[in-house]
């Protein structure tokens, strides 16, 4: 695998728009090879004379030229990838982005597969994977917080933590099979209640960790925002108004929705994933019938539920759960103001737009609760919570077996899985690393 990253070219296209600027990047053992190619430039010259500075370059296509373009040329290993990468910036119409393109490939380039830089990036030791999955989630970001969370993950916060996580790990398991397997060396390493605690001390940072699993989850994903309640409520027509679009059907016909229906959009600058569902009534309709539970069990999964009630009919009902806040809608029909109303009850006309700040402030507001304060580089995903699961697991086997006081090897064996288990979560190895880490610490054979 390695090798064959070292003998390939890579080539990654990104066009920013007609009329704006397209990045074509080249990495791999021949960049260098590829740059005098497309440069036109003569076999051993060097493509360009400062590395890592911008120079204006004229890119030629079979002795033609085709586009005045900026370069610059990144030397292994330290690149982005930790090969050599020759970065192209070409004018960004359709066209000459993919005679440019097309120059690299006939000088021997391949275009990249998915995730491919990132991936050069991991293998080649420029960063840890919870960097190159940070990668993904800057591309996706919809909101700013998740966008400013995928940063400081990118800048290595999370592989920090998972790093001093396991280096804590690491010198437990060195310990305890230092004195199972060098009973010869005089050694005495911290045993016991000692032992014990440090053991207890890791799960508890695991269960810190393990907190953030629904922030990261709300960071990437969205808060699932339900929107329920009778038909002709307004539902669909409030779902319009939080998306500024008219996205649903709406007409005075009850049952319109038959489905659900879910949008992304960033509310405060919070990402929400709001689903629009069928009006919860009765039915002998077996389609409507169908759209009614689907939307039960969308309301079932809700972060936060809204609950749309019709203010022509009356007081609104209490609150059937704990997340849920109700929307009062089409205020505009009633003879005078609200007033008096619980804090779970949002006024609101999807005609006028009256109410709709005040309800995304409550509903920001309840994000907040329902997630993270702030984003953080400790927002752990779905790869990660697992992972952290596993160790948690096998270190309470392992804490079990200790204060049981059977042998140390049983606590050994939990001790270990925990150490595979977070190094999984940075793509690391650590056979090597428990032997010379025994070795340091206790100077056996000395």
């Amino acid at each position: 695998m390695q090798v064959l990253f070292e003998e390939t070219i890579a080539a990654q296209s990104t066009a920013l728009g007609e009329g704006a600027i397209a990045v074509i990047r080249i990495s791999g053992k021949d960049a260098s090879g590829i740059a005098r190619h497309i440069l036109g430039l003569p076999e051993k010259a060097l493509p360009m004379t400062t590395p890592r500075r911008m120079r204006l370059s004229r890119i030629v296509l079979r002795g033609r030229p085709i586009d005045n373009a900026l370069t610059a040329f990144f030397p292994g290993p330290t690149s982005y990838t930790g090969e050599d990468v020759l970065e192209v910036y070409c004018h960004g119409g359709l066209l000459v982005a993919a005679k440019v393109l097309e120059a690299a490939l006939e000088a021997g380039a391949r275009l990249a597969d998915p995730g491919e830089f990132p991936r050069r990036a991991f293998l080649n030791g420029r960063m840890d994977l919870t960097q190159a999955e940070a990668v993904m989630d800057v591309i996706r970001a919809r909101a700013p917080l998740a966008l400013e969370a995928a940063r400081e993950q990118l800048e290595g916060g999370l592989g920090r933590a998972m790093g001093g996580l396991r280096e804590r790990l690491l010198g437990l398991v060195a310990n305890i099979e230092a004195w199972i397997d060098f009973p010869e060396e005089d050694i005495d390493p911290e045993t016991g209640a000692g032992f014990l605690a440090s053991v207890r001390g890791v799960i508890a940072e695991i269960d810190v960790l393990l907190a953030t699993a629904d922030d990261g989850r709300i960071l990437r994903e969205g808060i699932r925002l339900v929107l329920c309640g009778k038909p002709n409520a307004g539902k669909s027509s409030l779902l319009n108004c939080l998306l500024r679009s008219e996205r649903a059907i709406v007409d005075a016909a009850p049952g319109t929705t038959r489905d659900t229906l879910e949008e992304a959009a960033t509310l405060g600058g919070w990402p929400f994933r709001i689903t629009d569902t069928a009006g919860l009534r009765e039915t002998t309709d077996r389609v409507e019938r169908i759209g009614v539970e689907r939307a039960r069990a969308a309301m079932r999964a809700a972060d936060i539920l809204l609950r749309v009630v019709d203010a022509t009919e009356g007081a609104p009902p209490a609150p059937e759960a704990p997340n849920e806040l109700i929307a009062l809608n089409k205020t505009d029909l009633l003879s005078g103001p609200l007033v008096g109303q619980p804090d779970w009850v949002h006024p609101i006309s999807c005609l006028t737009g009256a109410g709709f700040p005040e309800l995304i402030e409550a509903l920001v507001a309840r994000a907040r609760g329902a997630g993270a304060a702030r984003p953080t580089a400790l927002a752990i995903n779905a790869r990660h919570q697992a992972c952290l699961n596993r160790a948690h697991a096998s270190l309470e086997e392992a804490a079990s077996e200790l204060s049981a006081g059977t042998p140390p090897e049983f606590a050994a064996t939990g001790l270990r899985s925990a150490l595979d288990a977070i190094g999984e979560i940075l793509g690391v190895a650590d056979t090597e690393e428990i032997l010379g880490e025994i070795f340091q610490r206790f100077c056996i054979g000395k």
